[in-house]
């Protein structure tokens, strides 16, 4: 009787220690956050009382010993409408009478807004009358005044700005041309004058289309969002010279079909996401895994309860720290001495992920990623041009997410279609240098005139 007791003790014990297991497995996943995580920022659940205070630094406000001190760059004279000269005869001191110095001027330069800083034209189509058809016919008017409008290609051109670039809404954009520009238009009419920047943008947007699958290094992201009710997401393509998104109801791999095709020869910089798996496995892509992913997933494992799995987390991603070490050391470096150092420490990664892994699902899964996509995490070592991580895309999505947050989205495709060309052209213009509000006038300009507009896949930053 004592042995079966002891036996039906040691398996509650063995069931106990199983169930105690699972919870604490469970526990850990509960403790995810964007640290430790691929989950968003916004999911973070806020402790009690707010965020920690960091400690506060003992210095003064405003500028520090050491720092460079920035002044604007004065306008040169032939950018100055008017000129004031003040003149004096007295000294302000003793009051005698004073001479012209051959000193240079104290200059102030001052900038202002005219009253009404818009040119209103009306143009007239004369009647005249045939006699031969008893008719009367009125002068025809150029196709370019007509085209336009209400509303002329500068103007246009400022309201997309103020939508798309300054995340403002219709109602917005109303106020301020009603008490700043002295113009009152309304709603609807200010949505028709965003439709014709949509479609002036159309044909610089279609050439970035076209030149994505020939890039050579692609970084790729994705979020999510609601329009009109219906789940959409929005794709981030992070080119070297540009910018391209692209709103789809899909998340999957058919979106990267569509866009870079079956034979895209390039390397795609991206997170785990199965959609990049399933690609890459179907037609043969080069992919880098974002390494910046795979720390967070990392230190997820340093906080587990497990101590195994502790012990296996630490000491991967102690690899990794050694790994960044040398890339952040590179100008200390030869070019021959960084290359083998960057091979050595990649190589000891691979190592410590898969050596001694604990028998936890946790551990496991992070072991098999690197045994059958080890070479997809460390492609950045075999080739240079490639960034270990997917930070890039992940900055050029963030201005999405922000003007979707402020402005709600779009709820129809016109809508989808705007917000792809405007958040294309603002990132690619804004990448290179080159004014936003001057692209937007020159695109509406070429299509009032039916005319070429400027590209983005060639963009001149000289303007």
């Amino acid at each position: 009787m004592a042995v079966r007791s002891k036996q039906r003790e040691c398996g509650q014990c063995k069931r106990l220690e199983v169930r105690i297991a699972e919870l604490e497995a469970k526990i850990a996943k509960l403790g995810k956050n964007s640290s430790n995580s691929s989950k968003p920022p916004s999911s973070d659940i806020a402790k009690p009382g707010g965020r920690p205070k960091k400690p506060k630094k003992k210095r003064k406000r405003g500028a520090q010993p050491g720092h460079l001190r920035h002044q604007r760059t004065p306008f040169q004279e032939n950018e100055i409408d008017r000129f004031w000269d003040y003149t004096t005869d007295t000294c302000p001191d003793c009051g005698h009478q004073v001479t012209p110095s051959d000193q240079p001027p104290r200059v102030l330069q001052q900038i202002d807004i005219v009253a009404t800083p818009t040119i209103v034209s009306e143009h007239r189509s004369q009647a005249f009358w045939c006699k031969h058809c008893q008719k009367t016919h009125f002068a025809p008017v150029h196709e370019e005044v007509q085209k336009a409008g209400l509303v002329g290609p500068r103007l246009t051109a400022l309201v997309a700005y103020l939508k798309g670039a300054c995340h403002c809404s219709f109602s917005t954009i109303r106020k301020f041309l009603r008490d700043v520009v002295g113009v009152t238009i309304s709603r609807g009419q200010l949505r028709k004058v965003c439709a014709k920047v949509s479609d002036s943008l159309q044909n610089a947007y279609d050439g970035l289309l076209v030149a994505l699958p020939t890039e050579d290094f692609l970084n790729v992201d994705e979020t999510g969002h609601k329009d009109n009710g219906q789940r959409m997401w929005t794709w981030c393509f992070r080119a070297a010279t540009f910018t391209l998104f692209k709103i789809d109801p899909s998340r999957g791999s058919s979106v990267l079909v569509d866009v870079l095709g079956e034979e895209f020869d390039g390397v795609l910089g991206c997170d785990y996401f199965s959609a990049y798996r399933k690609y890459m496995g179907d037609f043969g892509v080069l992919v880098q895994f974002c390494l910046a992913h795979l720390i967070r997933d990392v230190k997820f494992l340093v906080k587990h309860p497990d101590s195994k799995n502790r012990a296996y987390g630490k000491r991967v991603l102690a690899s990794i720290r050694e790994m960044f070490g040398v890339i952040h050391r590179r100008d200390e470096l030869t070019a021959a001495g960084f290359a083998r150092r960057l091979r050595e420490t990649s190589a000891e990664v691979q190592r410590q992920a898969t050596y001694r892994v604990p028998a936890a699902s946790e551990a496991r899964n992070l072991a098999n990623r690197f045994l059958q996509h080890g070479e997809s995490y460390l492609r950045f070592v075999t080739t240079p041009a490639v960034e270990p991580t997917n930070n890039l895309a992940e900055q050029a999505i963030r201005f999405v997410v922000i003007d979707r947050r402020i402005t709600q989205g779009s709820r129809s495709e016109a809508g989808q279609r705007w917000l792809e060309r405007i958040w294309t052209t603002i990132a690619t213009c804004t990448h290179n240098g080159v004014s936003v509000f001057n692209f937007l006038h020159e695109s509406i300009t070429a299509h009032f005139q039916n005319v070429a507009g400027p590209s983005l896949v060639a963009i001149d930053n000289s303007s």
